[in-house]
């Protein structure tokens, strides 16, 4: 029996006619049974090019993140199979369905998007700035965390629904951090992931500035391995964690 698919496009201050058309084409490509635009601080131009496409388009009247909004769209989906792609549409359709596929066809719980892998393929880069401080973090997270990928920050993702139920608990990064939270928690929980090569576009206009959200990632790089070896019962990270507060999940805050 066919698995049913849900996709989430988390969005900020987005390019309105390339989110639509991206949108557009996910459904054509995919025919997913569900997309839900997840939409942060939207103004009236973006509300008026969503105002039919074939999704669910959800407001919030102030920015969660991305993390926060990815989390409120998986809990939203009732399918099989979870997936998120960026709203810059770097990751083509075609592209995001080998990524489902790997969930999907029951190869791996957790599918990363790779741009950093050996067969990946890139048409356009980012900024020499931006590469650079994105492969040192890809670096350091495969030294620190249990899953060895050569990418983990790449905004396209897919996860079984059952793989998502085990680790939605675990997860607390509202921003860009997430993927990397999502990523070191499969890991710890061993969960199958599988890292999907992939051909890649950078798309100018991000929102995200390289310096400040490297610094954000180093930081919640470190606290993602604290949580995961929590997981795995690691008495000294067990014995850290018994002195300070308990955040609240995502899940929770919803």
């Amino acid at each position: 029996m066919s698995r049913s698919v849900g996709i989430v496009v988390p969005a900020f201050r987005p390019d309105v006619d390339r989110l639509a058309d991206y949108v557009e084409a996910l459904h054509a490509d995919r025919d997913p049974a569900a997309i839900r635009v997840e939409v942060d601080d939207p103004d009236e131009s973006v509300m008026a090019a969503l105002a039919d496409p074939p999704a669910t388009v959800h407001p919030s009247p102030y920015r969660r993140g991305k993390g926060a909004a990815v989390t409120d769209g998986f809990e939203a989906l009732g399918t099989d199979v979870l997936a998120f792609a960026d709203a810059d549409g770097s990751t083509s359709p075609s592209e995001f369905s080998t990524i489902v596929d790997a969930v999907r066809d029951g190869d791996a719980d957790l599918a990363v998007g790779s741009r950093r892998h050996p067969d990946a393929h890139i048409t356009s880069h980012q900024t020499l700035a931006r590469r650079f401080l994105g492969d040192g973090f890809a670096w350091l997270a495969r030294r620190l965390l249990d899953a060895q990928l050569y990418d983990y920050q790449c905004g396209a993702k897919a996860i079984d629904a059952a793989a998502w139920e085990a680790v939605r608990g675990h997860l607390y990064e509202p921003g860009f951090a997430w993927d990397v939270e999502l990523v070191a928690m499969a890991g710890a929980l061993e969960l199958r992931i599988a890292e999907v090569p992939i051909t890649w576009e950078d798309k100018p206009g991000s929102t995200v500035s390289p310096v400040r959200t490297s610094v954000r990632l180093a930081r919640a790089l470190f606290v993602a391995r604290h949580r995961a070896k929590q997981i795995r019962n690691s008495r000294v990270h067990n014995a850290i964690a018994a002195t300070r507060d308990e955040p609240t999940a995502l899940v929770d805050k919803r």
